[in-house]
Order: C-alpha cells, then structure tokens, then sequence
C-alpha cells in the first residue's frame, strides 16, 4: 500500500489541503493517522466495520481489544450513547477537548468491532486542533488506537507512526510532536461513582476536584479479566531490548548497571535529570526535571533506544501520585522485571 503523507504546516492554506485528503480517505473507508494531544492515532470510520478491520490488521492488535472513538463535539458524543450520569456533563465542562476518555452505555450506532462486543463504547474529544478539525471535516466518529504496531512504544511523532505503519496505511497526517506523550485517562462512567480504567493525562487529583469520589479499577492489576478499556491487558509500549524498572536511589541503579556491563552488556539508562547526572552507563536518556515532562519524553526515549546498540535498558521507578500514576502504569506494562 502507498501510504500519503501530509504535512499539516502552519501555512494554512495547505493545511486545510492536507486535513481534507485526510478526512476523504476517512470517509471513504480507509485508515489516517492523525495527531491528538496525547499521542498520534490511526483512525477509521467508528460505523464501517470493513473500515474497523483495517486498523487492527494494520495495528496486528487483538481483535478483543475495544478501540476508542473520537468526536468533535459533546453533542456528537450523546449521540452514540444511551445515557449520560450528572457528573459527565461537568468532567466534559473541567476537561475537554482534552485527555480523557468515558465510557457509556453504547446504543450500537458504532461498529461491533469497534467495541469488542461490549456494551458500552469509550469516547473523546481530543484536544488538539488538527484532530478537531479532522473530525469536523469527516463529520463521522472515528476510532482510533494509537498509531504503533501493537506491543511497540506509542507513538508522539510522524516520523514514529512512519517507521511502524508506512505501508500499512492509507495515509499520515503529520501536525508535529503531541502534547501529553501519555494516552487519555479512560474513565468507567456507567456506574454512579466514576472508576478509572487507565490513568492518563488527567490525575484522580483533577478529577476528584471536578465531581468528588473517584475509584481505581481493581483490573488494571489483573490480566485475566476481559478489558473494559484499551491498554487494561496487554503487555505494550515496549522497545526492542529489555526493559527493568529499578526503585530506589541512584546507587542502587548504578548498582545493577556496573553488574550487567561486567557481564558484557551493553547498557541504557533513562531516568529524570536528577539521577541521570548522578549516573555512569553506556547510553543515558534524560527524561526531564519534573513528571510532567517524563510524560512527555517517555515513549520518545523508548523509541530512541532501539535506534542505539543497548542489550538492556534501565528506568528508575517513580512516584505514582499525580501523572506518575500513568507514567508508571505504561513502564510497568513495557517492563519485564521491576527490582525494588
């Protein structure tokens, strides 16, 4: 397949150019990767199920994984659900457009495979211009996971949707590097009390600032249970090499790197500024001074190691309060041993 790639610049002439190509191809049944503020998607028309099928042969992601549809507006949001608690209404005032994603009682106007059988449906509306206007201009909801081949790091680039996808799709819409670099918080709204799915870009903090009492999903810690959310079962955003997730200070780190350089192995080290200035390895990743910027990094930084010669990578655990709740819900995801 030739895959078109648009550049959604800042002449805007040629970006609307590139965002009406894209929305064509969306409405004609094939498969674009967009940018959002959390990372880029690879969107289909949410009521072709033909269209649908394209994303998870693309993807090769498992066919009982529920995608999330992205709309344009609130009203466009009501229009695929059955109903709607109270406190919906002021998380979609507090947070959108933007990084969270509810899931409602589906009324079966999205594809079957859309939702993995289930009967509720995951919605959004991203908070990134270009995404926004796409959706106006496909004027229909469009699923979209994101736009990696399953089990590899998420990506917040085109170059990265590129290096997976390039060939595998319709099209790239290229508007830059995303925002957040984490995926939405997915947000469980068919029972009175919210429950979060998958912490994102929104901290159980902001939420329960918005609309009181907000509970935690006891799946995200079980594998076994059928996933209510994507990203709740699946090992994923994982690079080429090993990765460990080392708790502790910085010379228990530099501990476990000098062990497995005597050994002969090649080591990559990613961790935040502080304990990347107090460490020696073979290759170091600074992530960034606070976790909203190790947010940000994280999946770059992943990507990066599989373009260097490392056997394994190291990565310093992290609080999980705040937006540390979903940074380290994805490196644990991606790890393969954690040492604490």
């Amino acid at each position: 397949m030739d895959t078109k790639r648009w550049y959604a610049n800042d002449f805007q002439q040629d970006k609307q150019k590139a965002i009406q190509s894209a929305a064509e191809l969306l409405k004609a049944g094939e498969t674009v990767a967009f940018p959002t503020e959390t990372v880029y998607g690879l969107g289909a028309d949410a009521t072709n199920k033909a269209a649908i099928s394209k994303i998870f042969q693309a993807k090769g992601r498992p066919q009982d994984n529920p995608l999330i549809v992205h709309v344009a507006t609130p009203q466009q949001l009501k229009e695929l659900v059955t109903s709607i608690p109270n406190y919906v209404d002021k998380l979609l005032e507090a947070f959108t457009p933007g990084p969270i994603t509810f899931v409602l009682p589906s009324n079966g106007r999205c594809a079957e495979n859309v939702t993995a059988g289930l009967d509720s449906v995951g919605v959004r509306l991203p908070g990134h211009p270009i995404a926004l206007k796409l959706l106006q201009e496909a004027a229909v909801p469009v699923a979209a996971p994101s736009a990696n081949l399953s089990g590899k790091p998420s990506p917040t680039s085109a170059d990265h949707v590129w290096a997976d996808l390039n060939g595998r799709i319709a099209g790239v819409l290229d508007g830059g590097a995303t925002g957040v670099g984490l995926e939405s918080t997915v947000l469980d709204c068919t029972q009175a009390i919210p429950i979060i799915l998958r912490p994102g870009g929104i901290t159980k903090e902001q939420l329960e600032e918005a609309v009181g009492t907000v509970m935690i999903d006891p799946g995200l810690a079980n594998e076994k249970e059928r996933p209510k959310s994507p990203g709740m079962k699946y090992r994923h955003y994982s690079p080429d090499a090993p990765l460990w997730l080392v708790e502790g200070p910085s010379e228990k780190l530099q501990k476990v790197i000098d062990e497995e350089m005597k050994k002969g192995h090649r080591v990559g080290v990613m961790a935040a500024s502080k304990t990347v200035a107090a460490i020696e390895a073979n290759l170091k990743k600074d992530l960034g001074a606070n976790m909203e910027t190790v947010a940000a990094t994280l999946y770059d930084a992943l990507r990066m190691f599989n373009e260097h010669d490392v056997d394994l990578i190291l990565c310093e655990a992290f609080s999980e309060q705040g937006i540390g709740q979903a940074v380290m819900n994805r490196l644990k995801k991606a790890a393969s041993d954690y040492i604490k």
